[in-house]
């Protein structure tokens, strides 16, 4: 929802990084592709019909991003050093679909 400043993710989406906890708070720590860091704060719901969810809430990045609504979002993970805390870590990349001499390609933010 590139209106709120908000993500949503299936938990299947996620299930391979966290572990669900209905309500719980959890931070989300990435670096973008100029290689800065941001830090996201996370939350478990569960809904009946759509099953369980993941929120993040990313306002500032969304803002200084000019996130829009279909804007693709790519999170991969990113193995942590020896010296780093057990945490998890995430480069992030996010892509807009331009038209551009008649044909859509995908542009990197």
């Amino acid at each position: 929802e590139a209106k709120d400043r908000i993500i949503f993710f299936s938990y299947t989406d996620v299930a391979l990084f966290f572990e669900f906890q209905e309500g719980s708070l959890f931070f989300v720590n990435v670096t973008d592709n100029l290689g800065k860091a941001w830090t996201f704060i996370g939350t478990f719901y569960t809904n009946p019909e759509i099953g369980k969810y993941v929120s993040i809430k990313w306002p500032q990045f969304s803002s200084e991003k000019g996130l829009k609504a279909n804007d693709e979002v790519i999170f991969t993970e990113r193995p942590c050093r020896k010296s780093e805390a057990l945490w998890k870590k995430f480069k992030l990349a996010i892509k807009r679909k331009i038209r551009l001499f008649g044909q859509d390609i995908w542009g990197e933010l």
